[in-house]
Formats: structure tokens, sequence, C-alpha cells
């Protein structure tokens, strides 16, 4: 008996002694993670300024930086979002003081059982301690620290108060913090906006946001996100109903459209002259560019089906402008995975019979009229003679049929009338930039231009001669919508004459109509020009219509020849595909600078009016020899 009683006294003297040595060893090391707690008078985020850029109807293009929406109040979150988070996160959020021992232990035992970690004890309040306050390390004085914090913020802070901080700091997939950024980013909407298949798509990323991420990995979001309905429904946040006609909807396939990846040809193009424009950058941005979303798709989609079709030209690039130059769509090759080289602005190719626009308006500005007589025949400069594309000459032909079948010899003839340096000066105030070789077969488009300038050449042709810089940016803001930067300006004033303007115009419409660009036509009047480099290493199409003016350009980056690509065939049904895509809900309307009215009428209209009522006056004739 005395044994035992020993026994037991040793035991609990053992215990006594033990319980005061943890007991010295948990105060000191609560004592000493008090001291060394980090700095809670602020909170503060070092990071780097974030820039977002924006389309044309405010629709998300792409996100440089770590993005943080609006900070949001709790009165103004969806009663749908704080339940999905609560049922995803910490059920018993509001029942206790930041430490929630009870669901520690159940995930203990959930993990146990598992024989891996499935849930995690850590409540909101834990989390939003190691985000504002603590560093990602794993170790037994951060937990001692995390659970300090959680303390102090459950008495610094209302329930409220910290589930709003934590939503507006919490990383939500693809570079976005906070719920407002998240549902700008995948829903295009404000938080208040939001449904609730998409409070619980949100509340599914707190777990892991690349993961479940919507745009990458639709399915798997989708499914995740049906777990979380379902567990609204079984803790009595919805009803039976709710979860049915949630359920009933495939969201992921038609909610997500991720901006297809040939924008980032239009962002790495842009994002220098935003830091041009802005210096250095210490402040979140918002970029409203002139880009259209659905237009960049339409190009895109366009150029995969008709570039299939011509193998033997491994690159081709589009792009569209707007008559006051701003860029609607810019594709610089056929993946941009494959190839971030941008072949429309960086690029320097021979346009080919497309620099013909140039010889034809310097002469038209000279004195020439498009149905002036010129004959085609062999014409040789020193040693040096052009051949046409078919290598037959055709005599006598007028300046207008001379550019509708792009006939060489009779371009370098005009360029040698009118003057080379004539000719450049005209391409220079039009907006070309490169570098131009004054020699003879300058006419024919040997200097290397690049397929931005080229098109931004026609557009001012197709907006009546109004000179117009190309530029991708409409303006820039902070966070608070506080304006940094606005376009202002159109460009460098009148460049080609109302008359010429609408003669040059006759004539590229003409060799859309009957010319080297029929493959271009479409159920409307529009314009254009062909291109096709010495032995078809280049071809090119640039047109317009009475919306948007585009080029596009195939070739091979190594410079070797293409199989039987000319403008005329694969860039022109390239333009054609595209154009009919983008008017489709657009109005039929007259080309804008044919519609331009002068006291001079031109010889070209003169004589389509002519023709005009001379066929009239054929039809009586023949009426009345039938008559007889």
């Amino acid at each position: 008996m005395k044994r035992k009683r020993f026994f037991f006294f040793s035991l609990f003297r053992w215990f006594f002694v033990l319980s005061i040595w943890v007991t010295l060893l948990l105060g000191t090391t609560t004592i000493w993670a008090f001291i060394n707690l980090p700095e809670t008078e602020s909170i503060k985020i070092t990071r780097q300024p974030s820039i977002t850029f924006l389309d044309r109807e405010g629709r998300i293009l792409a996100s440089y930086g770590d993005i943080y929406g609006q900070s949001i109040k709790y009165e103004q979150l969806p009663e749908y979002l704080i339940e999905a988070v609560i049922v995803t996160e910490d059920r018993r959020f509001f029942n206790h003081y930041g430490i929630d021992y009870k669901g520690i232990t159940r995930a203990l035992v959930e993990n146990i059982r598992a024989k891996r970690v499935v849930q995690g004890g850590s409540t909101i309040t834990q989390q939003l301690a190691k985000n504002l306050f603590l560093t990602p390390e794993r170790s037994i004085t951060r937990k001692l620290h995390e659970a300090i914090l959680s303390i102090w913020l459950e008495f610094r802070f209302t329930k409220e108060q910290i589930l709003s901080i934590y939503l507006n700091r919490v990383y939500l997939g693809s570079g976005t913090y906070g719920v407002q950024a998240a549902a700008e980013k995948y829903f295009n909407k404000k938080v208040e906006e939001l449904n609730l298949y998409e409070c619980a798509l949100i509340a599914s990323l707190l777990k892991a946001p690349s993961k479940y991420n919507p745009i990458s990995n639709a399915k798997l979001s989708d499914e995740r996100t049906r777990k979380v309905l379902i567990n609204m429904y079984k803790n009595n946040y919805i009803n039976l109903e709710d979860l049915e006609n949630t359920r009933k909807k495939s969201y992921y396939k038609s909610e997500f459209l991720e901006p297809p990846k040939s924008t980032r040809y239009f962002i790495d193009w842009l994002l220098p002259r935003v830091r041009s424009y802005m210096g250095e950058i210490d402040e979140d941005l918002i970029v409203r560019t002139t880009l259209d979303l659905e237009l960049q798709r339409q190009a895109e989609e366009s150029l995969q089906i008709i570039s299939k079709q011509y193998k033997s030209a491994n690159q081709s690039a589009i792009v569209a402008l707007d008559f006051k130059g701003g860029i609607l769509s810019m594709i610089g090759g056929k993946d941009y995975g494959d190839s971030q080289f941008n072949r429309v602005s960086q690029a320097q190719r021979q346009p080919g019979s497309a620099f013909k626009l140039f010889v034809y308006l310097s002469a038209l500005e000279n004195g020439f009229k498009p149905d002036d007589k010129i004959f085609d025949s062999e014409v040789s400069i020193g040693d040096w003679s052009p051949q046409n594309y078919k290598k037959e000459f055709l005599g006598e032909i007028t300046i207008s049929e001379a550019f509708e079948k792009s006939i060489n010899t009779v371009a370098v003839k005009v360029s040698e009338k009118v003057g080379r340096e004539r000719v450049i000066d005209k391409a220079k105030s039009l907006g070309i930039s490169s570098k131009l070789i004054n020699s003879p077969s300058v006419a024919l488009g040997t200097s290397e231009v690049n397929l931005l300038e080229l098109t931004g050449a026609y557009n001012i042709v197709a907006n009546g001669g109004n000179g117009v810089w190309t530029h991708g940016i409409r303006y820039i803001q902070n966070k608070d919508g506080d304006l940094l930067y606005s376009r202002k300006g159109m460009g460098h004033g009148k460049v080609i004459s109302n008359e010429d303007s609408r003669n040059i115009t006759l004539m590229l419409k003409r060799t859309v109509e009957s010319g080297t660009g029929k493959n271009a036509k479409i159920k409307r009047p529009v314009a254009g020009k062909t291109g096709t480099s010495q032995s078809l290493r280049d071809a090119w199409f640039v047109g317009f219509s009475s919306h948007m003016v585009a080029g596009v350009w195939f070739g091979n980056d190594d410079d070797s020849p293409m199989d039987n690509i000319t403008g005329g065939t694969a860039p022109a049904n390239l333009w054609k595909e595209f154009m009919k895509r983008a008017h489709e809900n657009l109005p039929i309307k007259m080309l804008s600078n044919l519609e331009y009215k002068s006291k001079e009428v031109s010889d070209t209209f003169r004589i389509e009016k002519d023709k005009k009522d001379e066929n009239v006056f054929q039809k009586i004739i023949k009426n009345l020899i039938k008559k007889n």
C-alpha cells in the first residue's frame, strides 16, 4: 500500500514539475512572441504598381503587376458571397474569437482518418493576420504570432470589418487581389452585381486560386464551384430550388472568354508607349485602348482559317484601324506562343505594288488625270528593265487601268516623269517613316516598310486625305479615376486634296471590282490594292470600307519565296474573310471620301457619267430599231 502511495506521489510530483516547466516555457515563448510581434500600427503592402489594359468598350485585355480592386465595405458584399466564403473557409467565423478550437480538432481528426492533410484549421481571422503581417514561412514562432495577432484583430475590429478586410486583400488568381478585382477580371462586373454561381466561384478560388482559375481551368473551376453550392445547401444558405437552377447552367463554356493570345502582340507594342508617356510608374494605372476585343477575335479566327490554306507561307499578319488612326485589331503572327515577333510593326518587308499608291497620288497632284493615256511598253533605265507580272505589254492604256491591273512598266514611267523625290516625299507625308531608297525601282515597292505604317498611309486616303497618327491609347487613369493622360489632336492636317482623294479611291475601288484585288470583294463598297514583292517573297493587301481600313501580309520569316502566293490570293482572301465578319452588323454605306463635294468635277467622274448617258442613249436607239 505504501509503495502504491509513493508511486502516485512521485508521479504527481513529476507531473507537477513538468507542468510548471511547460507553463514557464509557454509563458516565456508567448512573452517573447509578444515582444517580437511585427508592426501592427499600420497595414502596408509592398508591391509593384499594376497596369490594366482595357479595350475600347472597357473589357479587360491584359494586366501587369498585382491588381488590387477597389476597397469594398461589408454592406456592399452580396449575401451569397458572404455565405459562400463562410461555408468554404470558416463555418464558425461569427462564433469564435480568432482561433476555432473545435475547427482545429475537427480538421485534426479528418486528417488522421485520411492519412493526409485534407482540412485546415485556420480561421479567416488567422488567414488575415498572416496576409497582413506575416511571412509564408512555416514555423512554431510564426504560428504563435498568427494566433496572438488573430486575437488582437478580433479585439481591434468587428467581425464584419475583419471579413471585408480579408476579402479586399485575399489573392484570387490571375494577378487579382480582392473580390472587386476578381469580379471585374472574371465577370466584368462590380462585386454587388454577382449572382449566386459567381459568388460561389469566387469563394471556390480561396482554397487554390491557380488550380481553380476559371480562365485556365474552366471545367475544374466549375466542378469546384458546384461543390461550394452543395455545401451552401447543406448548411441551409440556399434552398433546393436555388441549387437545382444553378446546376442546370453550364457557365464555364460561355462566361470566361479569355482575350485571344494574339492580343499580346498589341499589348507588347503598347506597353513601352505607356511608360514613355507616364515616366516612372508609382501607382496603379488603367489604360483604355482603341482595340476592339470582338474584332480582335474575328481577325484571329480569319487568319487561322485562311493561313491553313496557304502552307508555303509560314507567317501572316493583319491590322485594322479606324479612320482616326486608332488600332482596332493587331495580330503580328500565326501564334504568339511560338513567336512574339510582331510582323505588323517590327517586320520590314518589300510592299511591292502596294507602294504604287504613292506613285499615282504624286501623279494626280502634279497634273495627271485618271483617264490620261500612257503607253505600256518596254522601259529601260540604265541596265535595269522592269517586267510586268504576266510578261506582256498592253499598249496604250489609261492611268486608271494601269493602276487597276498593277502594270509595273507604267508605274515606273509615271514615277520617272513625276520625279522619284516627289514620290518619296508623298510617301513620307502619308506616314511612311522607313528609309526609302531613291532608285528607279522605288516605284515598284523595293524599299522595305512595315505593315502598320503602310496601312496607316491607306487610312489617310480612306478618311478623305486627313493626316492622322496611328495610336493605341485613348486615355490613362489611376485607380481613383483621375485622368493622367488623354489623347489630344488628330494628326498633321490635310495631306491629300478632296479631289485627289476621290480619284485615287475610285482607282482603288476598281482594283477590287475588276483588277488584281477581285478576291477581296464583299457585298458592300470597298477599295484596296494588292502588292507582291520580287520572287513572291511578300504578298500584301491593304484596303478600306466606309467603316475601317485593314492591311494584310503573308510571307516567310527567312525571306524565302512562297509558292504562287500573290497579293491577290492569300492576303485578299484573308482581308475578305475578316471584313465580312467585321461588317456583319454594320450598315452599308458609300465610301466616305466619295461623299465629298467639290466645285470641280474630275474627268474621271465625267467619263463615268458620259458612259452612263451613252448606255441610256444606246438603249433608246435599240428600242427604236426594234419597233421599226
